[in-house]
């Protein structure tokens, strides 16, 4: 799986309870046709990256196939759900 580009965008808790940022990542991959997640119709990661002061983590994430925009039933692998992590902390947005 490759990260090839992203939007991100701050999420809004209306209520105020959640604690710190939310941010909603949806990133286009490249799968290679003998993974199982691929798709001829090609995928998308929509990710929910939380941010606090004391911490920094990927709260969910969906698999969803760009055409359809379904959601498709499968789970990454710990590796994987790392990379996204890490891609996400790489690049949060700057706040002025």
């Amino acid at each position: 799986m490759t990260i090839t580009s992203h939007t991100v965008e701050k999420l809004i808790d209306p209520t105020g309870i959640l604690i710190g940022d939310r941010f909603e990542y949806i990133l286009n991959i490249d799968v290679p046709e003998d993974d199982e997640l691929y798709s001829d119709h090609g995928l998308k990661i929509k990710a929910i990256y939380a941010v606090n002061q004391s911490d920094a983590r990927l709260v969910q994430y969906y698999i969803i196939e760009k055409v359809t925009e379904a959601v498709q039933d499968f789970e990454l692998e710990e590796e994987e759900e790392q990379i996204i992590a890490e891609y996400c902390k790489l690049h949060l947005p700057i706040e002025d």
